[in-house]
């Protein structure tokens, strides 16, 4: 692995390791070793490279919010009054607990939210009494997601 001043350079087996850790970050460490035929140490020391690099940046468990009764995937566009308003719109988005996601994006809209509701119900009032209050707010433009057909990670 070679780290320059932008990017690091990854080199045939740490993309075979990602790969692995990609597909399930809970892979044992000797199980990739003896998948791809190298001792299960140099597999762990790769990974600790990995994640000094910042390649890796953490593992997490993903939950299945539909069974825990989220139906209602969004995307909202927030446009603000003004641009210099985005740090305390940010601030207010972070304490509502449905905002999965917040970009400062380019084009029409200063902000781009993804937030998941219970049901549309639960997604207007969330829009009404905490998004669209939120001081500096102008307006709001909704897109409610009916199926997710691509889920994946950047493919090595």
């Amino acid at each position: 692995m070679k780290i320059n001043l932008l990017q690091v350079e990854i080199d045939g087996i740490d993309k075979e390791i990602l790969r692995q850790l990609m597909e399930d970050a809970r892979k044992p460490v000797l199980q990739i070793a003896h998948q791809i035929g190298i001792s299960g140490p140099a597999i762990h020391q790769r990974i600790r490279k990995l994640e000094q690099s910042g390649v890796i940046s953490g593992s997490k468990y993903i939950v299945n919010t539909k069974v825990l009764g989220y139906s209602t995937l969004s995307f909202v566009g927030i446009y603000l009054e003004k641009a210099a308003r985005n740090l305390e719109t940010v601030k207010e988005l972070k304490k509502i607990p449905e905002v999965l996601e917040c970009h400062y994006t380019t084009g029409n809209w200063s902000i781009l939210i993804k937030i998941i509701c219970r049901d549309n119900e639960h997604l207007m009032q969330l829009l009404n009494n905490k998004i669209q209050a939120i001081e500096g707010v102008s307006r709001t433009e909704t897109f409610i997601s009916l199926d997710q057909q691509i889920d994946r990670q950047v493919q090595l």
